[in-house]
């Protein structure tokens, strides 16, 4: 078997791996434009020089701007944490499709409150629409990563949660670039700002739309009771008859996960959290999740996101808005390569720990080029030394490592490495603590940068060089394992690093043993059936 060999947990149809099992997880992936579009955008909105003259940021003092700038930023990221909680009732009670629709539609308000801002009015509808817009962001942060390793087949269920940080890179591509086009194709006025804003209102749209044309979860379904429904979603999104060996497999293994369910944990709203608080290792892998988002958001990557004009500032470039589009193209391009050919073949260790190596080593780099030779003594020239050329390459080869890498990948493990009855309280986990640490990356950068200096990108390389033995010593690899078969991971002993192996050949000797058990089976309905006929 080849490292970029793609490995199934037993005999699979090929007509799993069909197009409705892609549109689904595309339509809810979508949910992800939105994100990365309000994520990119902000920054360079907020030095669109129509934007700063209508508000006046010239009058402010730098510590009074840092303070507006990142409140405006920030109160969108607070709003995602919360509505990550009240996106863990609306997909307990009402189930993921719907969930999606009512979080687009927040989203649809808060972004429309926006564009009713003006040097008259103030900021104070921005600050309110982007609280309502992270409430919407949040909520589908923590709905469609469960939603999609749901109905996805084990071997590529990797690729189509990946699906999620595309949609994300493709928003983000879009937004890193657009206020480089207002820029240079239409006069500084209000218009020039508002369409930014504007374009929010998009693909949340798409996505409240789209949600309609997709099935509910399948296992959601078998959650509540609504067994016919489950099994006619599960054999649509398979495309598979009820009969395949494949759809009795799953719905056996769906079935046995929900009784034990409710035989250790109970299938109520609070089930889930008072057996995590009693389950040392539902309470470890929560923890797990926390520091894999702590380590993401720990690597830089939202500092260059929501304040790209003062990142690239800061490393002596002037054309800031043309360079944060190529920082988007370049994190498109790179998730790309992570989502159709590494995440599902390569693994998700070795990523976690190449992405957080070659990355920490590029910050000590930068950190120690702007010890050396600080932007502010060349910065009036418009140029760049050789040095400095090559400190800007440095920065796009740490976008190299970190994008295929870390970007996606805490999304795709944290979907997957729960037990059924606390996946969701497994992705609220995720969610919100993405949020949490994004929240708090997001409202100190620009004093960061007044304060620190180059000590930023020394800090961020601390944080990544950390991230290394976490990574090794803590977390096992999930590629290939069945949902329902993830608990095993966390049962042997001995080093992290082999479990995947353990359990995968477990798994296919399981396999086969039924597959065994199956075909005797049938022989002797065969021969009953034999007998009845000759006795007829």
């Amino acid at each position: 078997m080849g490292i970029l060999s793609m490995v199934e947990d037993r005999p699979t149809p090929k007509a799993v791996y069909n197009w409705r099992v892609y549109l689904c997880a595309a339509t809810a992936a979508s949910a992800a434009v939105m994100i990365g579009y309000d994520s990119a955008f902000i920054g360079t909105t907020l030095a669109l020089p129509s934007f700063t003259k209508e508000f006046e940021f010239a009058k402010l003092s730098k510590s009074q701007l840092a303070l507006v700038q990142s409140n405006i930023v920030s109160v969108y990221q607070a709003g995602a944490f919360f509505g990550t909680f009240f996106a863990y009732a609306s997909a307990h009670f009402l189930g993921r499709r719907l969930s999606l629709v009512i979080f687009a539609l927040v989203f649809l308000v808060g972004a429309g409150m926006m564009l009713g801002a003006s040097a008259a009015r103030g900021l104070g509808l921005i600050y309110a629409g982007r609280v309502l817009a992270g409430i919407g962001v949040g909520g589908a942060s923590m709905v469609t990563p469960i939603y999609i390793a749901e109905i996805a087949p084990p071997a590529i269920r990797g690729g189509l949660v990946g699906l999620y940080e595309l949609s994300w890179q493709i928003g983000g591509l879009v937004g890193f670039w657009i206020n480089y086009g207002v820029k240079q194709t239409l006069p500084e006025s209000h218009s020039q700002w508002l369409i930014p804003f504007a374009v929010q209102l998009i693909p949340a749209g798409l996505l409240a739309a789209g949600a309609f044309l997709i099935k509910e979860s399948p296992r959601w379904l078998f959650f509540r009771r609504q067994r016919e429904k489950a099994l006619h979603n599960l054999c649509w999104v398979r495309k598979l008859p009820p009969t395949s060996i494949y759809i009795v497999e799953e719905v056996s293994a769906i079935e046995a996960s929900i009784e034990e369910q409710h035989s250790t944990v109970g299938l109520g709203f609070w089930q889930p959290f008072r057996s995590a608080i009693r389950s040392r290792r539902v309470l470890w892998r929560l923890f797990l999740g926390g520091m894999l988002f702590l380590a993401q958001n720990g690597s830089g990557i939202n500092a260059v996101n929501y304040y790209s004009p003062t990142v690239f500032a800061s490393l002596g470039i002037t054309q800031s808005f043309l360079s944060t589009g190529i920082f988007g193209v370049v994190k498109t391009v790179l998730t790309l390569v992570w989502l159709l050919v590494l995440v599902d073949h390569l693994g998700r260790r070795p990523l976690l720990l190449i992405g957080a190596t070659g990355g920490s080593l590029c910050m000590w780099y930068l950190g120690a080029y702007l010890k050396i030779s600080p932007v502010s003594k060349t910065a009036t020239n418009r140029t760049l030394t050789p040095a400095g050329t090559f400190a800007i390459f440095i920065f796009y080869l740490w976008t190299a490592f970190y994008t295929p890498s870390w970007n996606g990948t805490p999304w795709v493990i944290n979907s997957e490495w729960f037990p059924p009855a606390h996946r969701p309280l497994g992705q609220l986990s995720a969610a919100a603590n993405n949020w949490l640490w994004n929240f708090l990356i997001s409202r100190f950068t620009p004093q960061m940068f007044l304060a620190m200096g180059y000590g930023v990108y020394f800090f961020f390389a601390a944080l990544m060089a950390l991230s290394v033995p976490f990574v090794w010593a803590l977390v096992p690899e999930t590629k290939g394992v069945p949902l329902e078969a993830m608990e095993r991971l966390f049962e042997v002993s001995g080093p992290v690093g082999r479990a995947n192996k353990v359990v995968m050949a477990e798994l296919r000797g399981e396999e086969e043993r039924f597959r065994s058990e199956e075909k005797e089976l049938e022989g002797k309905k065969e021969m009953v059936r034999e007998i009845e006929c000759s006795a007829a």
